[in-house]
């Protein structure tokens, strides 16, 4: 990452970062947010219009009921207070994809306030902690459409419009300025995804731009009583250079203090490549929006028994997910962690956990053997030739000890390289585990008798050496002896 100047720890240490998030999700609703046009990514330029979302004079915006909807559950599922009766206003500024001249959104009386999301982060001695994170309000608007900058002939002259995504139902969630480190912001932005992704009001695609993030980013001394001057650093696609971008910016910024200059309050954008922020344009003053209430639009009326309808469709939410997988399946956090990050991912678990000897079986199998061999594929959980009831049959044929782990391994590795499900291969190539105890006494009395050198360092006290013995009669067996038999009867053979 590029910086201005080598900052050494004492300097950055001198100043404390202060960090407010505004995070724009487009929703999934099927029509615009004041119109019937359709609300789908993409489609040729400018046939997802009519007259309602290019503002042509005498069209009227009708409130889309699914958007309010979608709003609320959001709202509730980050923890906000839902405002009974909120107002949409007018929001006037003049730039060539807003072809109103002005946006639909909500000012003094939004939707939704106060509510939190809480992160892993650390106190001031530099201990785990889960911080809270305060979330100043949730509104709704609607999105503007699209200046392509280049992608033409005439790209060095010209701009182009594509006003498709105008009128997209939005909501933008502002955060309180409670985040001290481009780790929370990542942390942060990660769990609000997760949780928007889980109520499924938006599919998150910041490669399509259905979620898009603005930091606002400011340094003041440590012990200071007043915030520095922020920026704003808009544009940014992915988490990880947000994260990156939030760093830059938190350096330049003391970096200009240092050096005896002034931070400029303005919006900056971030260059990947180049790894640094640049100056878009300055905010020295706030912006005059002169914004007034939308006159062709009723105020919103969220009543207790809308909300209490809306809210039956809210899903078991992430954490309370994890802890009840946790009470229920006596799952390890971290494992319950990874199995309910995404919904769908989760959900195919429980499936299979419910009908599985073991779920804590289901769960190894999923997240180690099934999980590895699909990276080594570059595969997708989608595209695995193990179904759920594949998983479920290997899960229970391991824990009845009828195959051993290496089985299981041989087993799944046919499994991916013929692209069939557990149970064919199984089926086929059914290996005969040896768990007749007789049968392994035998292979054991040869293996001792062909080593003895090593049964005198057993007897000698280096007890480890039975795993050679295991090894051998594993070999010998071609991987078939029961292994929880053949390990409880080599320590016998030899103790004898």
């Amino acid at each position: 990452m590029a910086t201005l100047t080598a900052l050494s720890p004492e300097i950055l240490d001198k100043y404390q970062p202060v960090i407010g998030l505004e995070v724009h999700v487009q929703l999934l609703t099927q029509s615009k947010a004041f119109c019937g046009c359709r609300n789908e990514y993409g489609g040729d330029p400018n046939t997802h219009v009519c007259p309602t979302c290019l503002g042509l004079p005498g069209a009227l915006p009708v409130l889309n009921k699914q958007a309010v909807e979608f709003a609320v559950l959001a709202a509730k599922a980050i923890g906000c207070e839902i405002r009974e009766t909120s107002i949409f206003s007018r929001k006037n500024y003049f730039y060539p994809d807003s072809p109103k001249g002005y946006q639909i959104s909500q000012f003094d009386k939004p939707i939704a306030e106060h509510g939190v999301i809480f992160v892993p982060g650390f106190d001031d001695a530099g201990n785990p902690v889960e911080k809270r994170i305060g979330v100043t309000r949730l509104h709704m608007e609607e999105d503007a459409g699209k200046s392509l900058h280049d992608g033409f002939a005439d790209s060095a002259t010209r701009t182009y419009i594509d006003l498709n995504r105008c009128g997209t139902p939005l909501v933008e969630i502002v955060s309180e300025p409670d985040l001290r480190t481009a780790d929370e912001v990542f942390e942060y932005l990660t769990k609000l995804k997760e949780i928007l992704l889980y109520t499924g009001v938006s599919d998150c695609n910041m490669e399509e731009g259905s979620l898009r993030c603005d930091a606002n980013v400011s340094v003041m001394l440590k012990g200071a009583k007043e915030f520095g001057t922020k920026a704003e650093v808009k544009n940014v696609n992915s988490f990880r250079y947000i994260r990156s971008a939030v760093e830059y910016e938190i350096e330049r910024q003391i970096s200009v203090i240092e050096d005896g200059g002034r931070v400029i309050q303005e919006s900056r954008l971030w260059n990947n490549a180049e790894g640094r922020t640049y100056s878009m344009r300055s905010k020295e003053q706030a912006h005059d929006y002169r914004y007034f209430p939308e006159p062709d639009l009723p105020p919103l009326v969220v009543g207790a028994e809308w909300q209490k309808q809306i809210l039956a469709e809210m899903p078991e939410l992430p954490e309370a997910r994890r802890a009840r997988m946790i009470a229920e399946y006596g799952l390890s956090r971290q494992d319950a962690f990874t199995l309910t990050a995404e919904r769908e991912f989760a959900d195919r678990f429980e499936t299979a956990a419910k009908s599985a000897k073991s779920p804590r079986r289901v769960a190894a199998i999923l997240l180690s053997e099934i999980t590895m061999r699909l990276r080594a594929g570059g595969l997708e959980h989608a595209q695995s030739p193990v179904t759920l009831d594949g998983v479920v049959l290997a899960a229970d044929l391991a824990e009845a000890g009828e195959i051993s782990s290496k089985q299981l391994k041989q087993l799944l590795d046919t499994c991916f390289a013929e692209g069939r499900d557990f149970a064919f291969i199984y089926s086929r190539d059914k290996p005969q585990q040896i768990s007749d105890t007789a049968a392994i006494e035998a292979m054991i009395d040869e293996v001792i008798a062909a080593n003895p050198s090593q049964v005198a360092q057993f007897k000698g006290g280096k007890r480890t050496v039975a795993a050679f013995f295991v090894g051998q009669v594993m070999k010998l067996s071609k991987g078939q002896a029961n292994p929880a038999v053949l390990n409880e009867l080599v320590v016998k053979k030899l103790d004898a």
